[in-house]
């Protein structure tokens, strides 16, 4: 085969050697002096050995799977705090004797645990409900307000026009620049939870929704006994 190389080199194709090496992986073995003479071009524009490429290739797999591993680290310790701030919501939350307790709770570990900038619980209902901080309003004026987003069974992202934003967040609405809010309810609509953020871009539209839905999951169970 060394022959056809030397003697007919026109008439093999790149791809041919290519294939050719790729199943003769042992080649380089049977002719050692033929691996230390071949040279590659470098960045810096000085020639290097086939033996050097290979290195310099090992090396940058090398660089790029740290930093791979690196990443999957950094990503495991951000979902171990996840579990932990939601553990202690929940709990806190679980362990709520009134409704004003309930929703300090969540306030306060939105605040602090998640650096979420505002956070609305508003309820539907009686004004003679003790909510704490929570709002109370009847399920008319938030139709009026937000009825498109009473139809959505999915906690939602983006899009959260000024009027609503006003509804949702009274006199925070002009410093929040996005928001996202789920429907609470039990049967019967009963609430929405919203968050928002100063930032603009903050919640969009293709933001995932999981840790809101899964919160709004667990007031859907618990917030009703209080109601």
């Amino acid at each position: 085969m060394s022959e056809r190389f030397s003697a007919n080199p026109e008439k093999l194709s790149h791809e041919q050697v290519a294939k050719f090496l790729a199943e003769n992986q042992n080649f380089f073995s049977q002719y050692p002096n033929l691996l230390a003479q071949l040279e590659l071009p470098h960045n810096s524009g000085q020639a290097i050995s086939l033996v050097e490429k290979q290195v310099s290739i090992l090396r940058e797999r090398n660089i790029e799977m740290r930093q791979r591993l690196n990443n999957l680290l950094e990503n495991a310790r951000e979902n171990d705090q996840l579990f932990d701030k939601t553990k202690r919501l929940v709990l806190a939350l679980l362990e709520a004797k009134t409704l004003p307790e309930l929703i300090d709770a969540l306030y306060h570990s939105f605040n602090k645990d998640f650096g979420i900038h505002y956070t609305r619980v508003i309820l539907f209902g009686s004004n003679g409900v003790n909510a704490g901080e929570a709002r109370i309003e009847s399920i008319n004026t938030a139709k009026i307000a937000i009825g498109k987003r009473l139809k959505s069974v999915k906690a939602v992202t983006g899009g959260i026009d000024v009027k609503e934003m006003e509804f949702l967040f009274d006199s925070d609405a002009q410093n929040v620049g996005s928001a996202a809010m789920t429907v609470l309810e039990h049967g019967n609509i009963f609430g929405v939870l919203a968050i928002g953020n100063q930032d603009p871009t903050y919640y969009r539209s293709s933001m995932g929704t999981l840790f809101l839905g899964y919160i709004g999951e667990i007031l859907n169970r618990i917030l009703p006994k209080y109601l």
